[in-house]
C-alpha cells in the first residue's frame, strides 16, 4: 500500500477511536446540548485530516533547525546531565518545560496581531467540543508547538549527544491527546485536581468571549497560568464562546485569509 494511503487509513482509524470515546461521553455528560453533526462539523473534520496528514511535514524543517542549533550551542555537559536523569524525573520535567514554552507561544498568539490572525481560527467556534480541538490553522500549530519544543532542545531534554531522542514525540503526543479531553463538551469537575492539571472547565474559560477572555493559556498545567497571572478558574463554565470578529465561514477562506495583507489590520481581542 502506498505510504500516503497507509497514513490516511491510520489517521481515519485514530479518528474513529477518538470519536468512539468522546461522542458517547458528550452524550452522557453533556454540558451544552448540540447535534453531533453540528454547524461547521465538516470544517473541523477537514482540519483534522489536514493537520494530521501534513503538519509533520511542515514541522520537519523547523525541528531540524532547532536540533542543529542545539547541537552547536548547547554544551554536551547539559545534554548528558539531562540524559542521566531517571525516567521518573525526566518525563514530568519534559511535560513541564514543554508546557511553559507552549504557554508563552500561546499567549503571544493572543497578543501579537500577526499571530492572532492565524490563531483566531481556533477561537471562532461558538460551541466547544472534542472536535474543535482539531480546528486550527496549520501555521498556528507550527508556531505553538515549536515554542513548546524549543526549551526542550535548549535544556538538552530533546536530544542526546548522538542525535534526537523520544522526548519531543512523547510531549507532543501527550499534549495532543489531552487537548481532546479539555475541549470536550462535558460538565465534569475534578475538585482540587483542577489546580494541578488542565480540565474541561479550565480550557473552556480560555474560549470564552466575555470580559474573562485571554486567560488559561497552558495546555497541561494551570499553575503556570497562576505563576504568570493569567489564571481564571471560577466554579462555573463560561456563558459564551467565540470571537467578536469571526474569520471566513469556509475552511479555504480561513486558511488563506490570514496570509493576505489585509489580515494585518485585524487586531487581537482585548
Amino acid at each position: 500500500m502506498p505510504d500516503y494511503l497507509h497514513q490516511l487509513l491510520s489517521t481515519s482509524v485514530q479518528l474513529a477511536i477518538v470519536a468512539a470515546v468522546f461522542i458517547p461521553l458528550e452524550r452522557l455528560f453533556t454540558l451544552r446540548r448540540e447535534k453531533i453533526l453540528r454547524a461547521e462539523f465538516a470544517n473541523d473534520l477537514g482540519y483534522y485530516f489536514l493537520n494530521a496528514l501534513f503538519l509533520s511535514s511542515l514541522m520537519a524543517l523547523p525541528i531540524a533547525g532547532l536540533a542543529m542549533a542545539a547541537n552547536h550551542l548547547v554544551p554536551h555537559a547539559i545534554i548528558e546531565s539531562a540524559r542521566d536523569l531517571p525516567l521518573w524525573a525526566r518525563v514530568p520535567l519534559v511535560l513541564l518545560v514543554g508546557d511553559i514554552g507552549a504557554y508563552w507561544g500561546h499567549r503571544l498568539s493572543h497578543s501579537w496581531p500577526w499571530l492572532w490572525r492565524f490563531h483566531v481560527v481556533h477561537h471562532s467556534p461558538t460551541h466547544v467540543d472534542w472536535l474543535v480541538n482539531t480546528r486550527a490553522h496549520p501555521l498556528d500549530l507550527v508556531f505553538t508547538r515549536l515554542c513548546g519544543l524549543a526549551p526542550l532542545f535548549a535544556l538538552g531534554l530533546a536530544q542526546t549527544t548522538q542525535g534526537a531522542n523520544a522526548m519531543p514525540a512523547l510531549y507532543s503526543l501527550f499534549a495532543l491527546g489531552w487537548a481532546f479531553l479539555i475541549h470536550a463538551n462535558v460538565r465534569w469537575r475534578f475538585g482540587w485536581l483542577e489546580q494541578l492539571i488542565a480540565t474541561p472547565v479550565f480550557h473552556h474559560w480560555h474560549h470564552t468571549n466575555d470580559e474573562w477572555r485571554d486567560h488559561n493559556y497552558a495546555a497541561l498545567f494551570p499553575f503556570i497560568d497562576r505563576l504568570f497571572g493569567s489564571l481564571h478558574l471560577p466554579n462555573t463554565f463560561p456563558p459564551v464562546y467565540g470571537v467578536d470578529e469571526p474569520p471566513s465561514s469556509n475552511m479555504l477562506g480561513q486558511l488563506v485569509d490570514p496570509l493576505l495583507p489585509t489580515a494585518a489590520k485585524k487586531q487581537p481581542q482585548e
